[in-house]
Parts: structure tokens; C-alpha cells; sequence
């Protein structure tokens, strides 16, 4: 799924990382696991930690966490062997913040955290520097907290904690920034580079093989301005940690507004362009390149990306924002040269086929463009989001939707088309999802995604939750054994949950999965054991790794015979209906 919003990505401007327009998963079919452990990455993986530089005075260090795996900030800590080489306070980046009902307001790293640990080592004697740390994954798996031992030598530095980071990058990726700046061509922001190609490049001679070289001549260069764009940022854009240093409301709130701007722009209230210093002299130096060649094809293809770009400098600006996170000049740059290819491939196809291989303009340019006036006004409250109160940016959302719905047609009462009924059908929800919104935001509510907040149990069902005195609570893998050891002699079906009180999501699955009425009124079949691995300590450790685990939230079923049904285990967040499914498919093998 983060990979369609990756694609959205470039449409929008910026990573679409706020959630709004994700979809849940399906629900598994029975017979197989929920979220197994194989769709969750080892620690290892999942946070890789390198060092970048040590001296007598600082160590600075590099997380990078795998997409959709997510570090805690307050649960870092250092340490340093022998002690007498003593650490001042780590400086660590604002980070993104999250609220949890059980944690309250936390702040939480995604993709690339650069870390300084100042040191008091004059004498650059070797020491090692221990690094806990703790992460997440959005599907809702916690793992335990991590420490790392990084050995740092006098003038070098050895990393024993973990390789350097992989290369970020795939082939997926590449295909859609491709697909981005496809979706780009076919707006009017590029379209008008069409009469430069066909006009001054071809000479009014669109078609063979003399036109294919002439628009690859064309094409290629202006991929390669912005791969040069992207290698860079690619490069130095971690160092600067544009994603950290974006949640300063300094930062937010003008980028809010060139994204607003951009968005009223593509909607037409507004035109932009280039200053006329430097539009003119521009345009008066492409009018003097004479076509025909392939130096006078290049050059006017690096003048037409310069040209269009007030037109493309939002979602070019998301891309390089999330480029600046990877810290990969490689990746960065093969990214924005697929997107410079994506953008430059119809106008090939235009050269060689003269126009036959391409849709005309007409309305649908303009629908195109009001779609991406829409995405990046998204964009905009998503950033404000992060500086404006929760009902405020719930009320703006509310607001989004109903423009949308209105430019749809939905009050207008007599369309006249079959196309005008079917967008007024579209813009129905979206008018009622805004009303909602307006009256959640009253309320105070501030979640977009259950703008009406969530539904309370009636005291008829709070009945039927399981009474927390019915778990039996271990900590010892001892304790553990003789609960199923007890549970196998008496023949009874055992639900073990592991839990630990800094997991999130094993406090959503305690109070809306396992105090649910029709997951309550099947565990009584159970003898139900909770394993608390709050701690953390090696034997609990090394438990997980006997289960195959990576950490909770984790609920496995065993039989009669101390047996795990393996196909009905659950690994990571899981809706009640769901499980109560899977405890429905377990009775049936009573």
C-alpha cells in the first residue's frame, strides 16, 4: 500500500505519510496468519544503525528505519564502557509527533534520524558506545528495546552494531516516479512543450527515425537536469534533515502556503510564472536556438524544464523532500530521472508518431489540472495539521471535501449529462463526509478518519468483557511452560497473548479486540495466559525467538494437546470481527 502512496507521492508533493488515504488491509482469509512474523522485518533490518563520524568530542550516528517502521524518541539512551569517558546529552531532532490515548504525546522518527552524542574523550583512547534504542511498525507490531555496542577506535571508527545502510532504493520505485511524471505530461503544466518540440526542434516534421533522435536528444537532458537535482539532494539533503527540521511551525506553515498557492494555481484563481528578468531572457534565447540538431534539441530541452518549472516546482519539491530522507545520491538520482523520463516518454511518442499516439486536449486537461489543485490544497492541511488544533484541521478536511463536492455538481439540480450525474453521485459522500467532519470538529474531535470519534460499548456489552481477573500473567519462560504444561493436562484449548505495557497496539487489541462482546463470550472456552514482556531481559528474549516472534502484539492458540494451531496465530494488530472469525474456525476443531 505505501507504495501506491509513493505514487501519490509525486502528485502531491510530499510523502503521503499522514494516513488519510490509506486503506485498511483485507481481512486474511482463515488458514492463514494474520500479519505473520514473515511480513514484519528482523530488528536488524527494520532500524539500521551506522556511524558517520566519531572524535574526542562527538560521535554522530545514522538510523535509518525501513519503510513503515517507525523510533521512538524518549526511548533512546547511551552509554559508554569504561565509564570515565563520560557523554553529554544526546542532540536528537524534533521529530513527528503522535499521540497515543495510553502514552500520551510522543515525538517518533521515520526514514533517516542523524543522531550526536557529544563526548568527553581527550585523549582519543578506543571505548565502546552502547545505543538502546526502540522502534515500531505501522502494521502494529512493537519491537522490545534494542541495544547495540559500537566499537570506536582512536582516530577510526568501527561499526559493530550493524552494516551501513542499504542502498534504499528498488526498481518498484523507479517504476513509480515513472508513473509520476507520466501523470505530469498529461496536464497543462508540460503539455505546452509540445509546440517546442514539434515547432522549433522537429521543424514541423514530426515522424522516423530522424525525429525519434531529435526528441530523445530533447528528452534525455531534461531527465538528466533532474537527476543531477535529485543525486544532489540525495546527498546532502540527509545531512540536512529537511524531514525532521520540517515539523518547526517556521517551516510548515510557508510550505502550507506554497502548496496552498500551487493548489489555487492548478485550480485557476491564480497564474504563476517566472520573473520577468528572468522569464524574457529565457524565452528570447530559445526563440535564437535553431532546430534540427541534436546540441539545439539538448539545449532547448534543459530551457524547457527551466521554463515549465513554476508550473512543476510543487510536486518536484515533494520529491526532492522525499528524496533528502534516504540519504542515497544514487537512488535520488535514478528517481528523478525516471520521473524526468516519465514526463519526456509521450513527447517521444509524440515525435515519432506526429500525434496520432497521443489523446487531443480538451476538458479533460482541465479536470486533470483541478485534480491536482485538490491534491496539493491536501497537501497544505496535512502540513497544518501538525500546528493547527486537532478540530481545526478535522473542520479544513470537512472544508476540502465539500469544495470537491461542490465543483462535482452535487447541488445542482438538474444536470444535464449522464457525466454530470455520475460526479454528482461521487460528490454525494463526499458533501456528507464534510457535514460529519463539521459536527466532529464541534465536538473536538480530531482524527479524519473517524471524524464522529470512536463508538462506545453500552453497558449491556461492557458485560460481556472478559474480567481482567481471568488471565493468568507470566513473565518466566518457567511460568509460561507450566501454564501450558497445566492447560495440556486438562485438556483445555490455551490463548496466549503477549503483551508488554510500552506496546501500543497490544493495548488497542486489550480493550477492542479482547473486550469485545463477540470475542468475550468464545474465550471462555480458553485458559488464558498473557505473557508480559515488558521487561525485556534475554530470557524473555530468547522466548520470542523459540515462537519465531519479533515482539508483540502476538496471540497464539494452542490445542488440547499443547499444539499450536500455527495456522490461526496472529501476529500484529487485528480488528475483533476478524478475530473473532478465527476463534469461530479454532471451536470447530474442538
Amino acid at each position: 500500500m505505501h507504495r501506491l502512496l509513493c505514487l501519490l507521492l509525486l502528485l502531491v508533493a510530499l510523502p503521503a505519510s499522514a494516513g488519510l488515504f490509506d486503506k485498511p488491509p483485507a481481512p486474511a482469509q482463515l488458514g492463514t496468519p494474520l500479519n505473520n512474523s514473515a511480513d514484519f522485518l528482523p530488528v536488524s533490518e527494520a532500524f539500521k544503525l551506522s556511524l558517520i563520524d566519531s572524535s574526542s568530542t562527538s560521535v554522530k550516528l545514522r538510523f535509518v528505519a525501513a519503510e513503515g517502521y517507525y523510533l521512538y524518541r524518549h526511548r533512546f539512551s547511551f552509554s559508554s564502557e569504561p565509564a570515565d569517558i563520560s557523554l553529554g546529552q544526546a542532540i536528537l531532532p524534533p521529530g513527528k509527533a503522535k499521540h497515543d490515548e495510553f502514552f500520551g504525546d510522543v515525538e517518533v522518527y521515520y526514514e533517516v534520524l542523524d543522531v550526536e552524542v557529544p563526548v568527553s574523550n581527550p585523549d582519543n583512547r578506543p571505548f565502546s558506545l552502547n545505543v538502546s534504542y526502540q522502534g515500531c511498525a505501522d502494521k502494529g507490531l512493537c519491537y522490545p528495546p534494542e541495544t547495540n555496542v559500537l566499537t570506536i577506535g582512536g582516530g577510526a571508527a568501527a561499526n559493530s552494531a550493524a552494516p551501513d545502510a542499504a542502498t534504499p532504493w528498488r526498481w518498484s520505485d523507479l517504476a513509480l516516479f515513472f508513473l509520476g511524471g507520466l501523470a505530469l505530461t498529461f496536464t497543462p503544466c508540460v503539455l505546452p512543450m509540445l509546440p517546442i518540440l514539434t515547432g522549433v526542434v522537429l521543424r514541423g516534421q514530426p515522424g522516423g527515425l530522424r525525429s525519434l533522435v531529435l526528441s530523445l536528444a530533447y528528452v534525455l537532458p531534461m531527465a538528466l537536469s533532474f537527476a543531477i537535482l535529485g543525486a544532489l539532494m540525495g546527498l546532502f539533503g540527509a545531512e540536512l534533515n529537511l524531514q525532521a527540521r520540517l515539523q518547526s511551525p517556521w517551516i510548515l506553515v510557508p510550505f502550507a502556503i506554497f502548496f496552498a498557492l500551487f493548489g489555487a494555481a492548478s485550480l485557476g484563481f491564480l497564474e504563476l510564472r517566472l520573473p520577468a528578468a528572468i522569464d524574457g531572457p529565457l524565452q528570447r534565447l530559445s526563440q535564437r536556438l535553431q532546430g534540427g540538431t541534436v546540441v539545439s534539441a539538448a539545449a532547448l530541452g534543459v530551457l524547457s524544464s527551466v521554463l515549465v518549472s513554476p508550473c512543476v516546482s510543487a510536486p518536484l519539491a515533494g520529491a526532492l523532500l522525499y528524496i533528502s530522507a534516504s540519504g542515497d545520491a544514487l537512488g535520488g538520482g535514478l528517481k528523478l530521472l525516471a520521473l524526468g523520463l516519465g514526463m519526456g516518454a509521450p513527447l517521444v511518442l509524440f515525435a515519432v508518431g506526429g500525434g496520432a499516439l497521443l489523446p487531443k486536449s480538451g476538458t479533460w486537461m482541465i479536470t486533470v489540472r483541478n485534480l491536482f489543485g485538490a491534491l496539493l490544497m491536501a497537501v497544505a492541511i496535512w502540513l497544518l495539521e501538525r500546528v493547527l488544533p486537532g478540530p481545526v484541521s478535522l473542520a479544513l478536511w470537512g472544508l476540502l471535501a465539500a469544495g470537491v463536492a461542490l465543483w462535482l455538481g452535487v447541488l445542482e439540480l438538474t444536470p444535464k449529462t449522464h457525466h454530470q450525474k455520475l460526479a454528482q453521485l461521487l460528490g454525494l459522500p463526499l458533501l456528507l463526509y464534510a457535514l460529519v467532519a463539521w459536527v466532529g470538529a464541534l465536538q473536538g474531535q480530531d482524527d479524519p478518519l473517524r471524524p464522529l470519534g470512536r463508538t462506545l460499548l453500552s453497558s449491556a456489552e461492557a458485560t460481556q468483557q472478559v474480567q481482567s481477573g481471568q488471565w493468568q500473567t507470566v513473565t518466566t519462560p518457567a511460568q509460561l511452560d507450566a501454564a501450558l504444561l497445566a492447560a495440556q493436562s486438562s485438556g483445555q484449548p490455551l490463548l496466549l497473548d503477549w503483551y508488554a505495557d510500552w506496546c501500543i497496539s497490544c493495548k488497542v487489541i486489550e480493550r477492542e479486540v479482547l473486550a469485545a462482546p463477540e470475542v468475550g463470550r468464545q474465550l471462555g472456552d480458553y485458559t488464558l495466559v498473557r505473557f508480559d514482556i515488558t521487561e525485556s531481559n534475554p530470557a524473555q528474549r530468547a522466548l520470542l525467538d523459540r515462537y519465531q516472534l519479533f515482539g508483540p502484539p502476538a496471540i497464539l492458540l494452542f490445542d488440547g494437546k499443547g499444539d499450536e494451531w500455527r495456522d490461526l496465530r496472529v501476529v500484529g494488530e487485528v480488528d475483533a470481527a476478524t478475530f473473532a472469525a478465527r476463534l469461530s474456525a479454532a471451536r470447530e476443531r474442538f
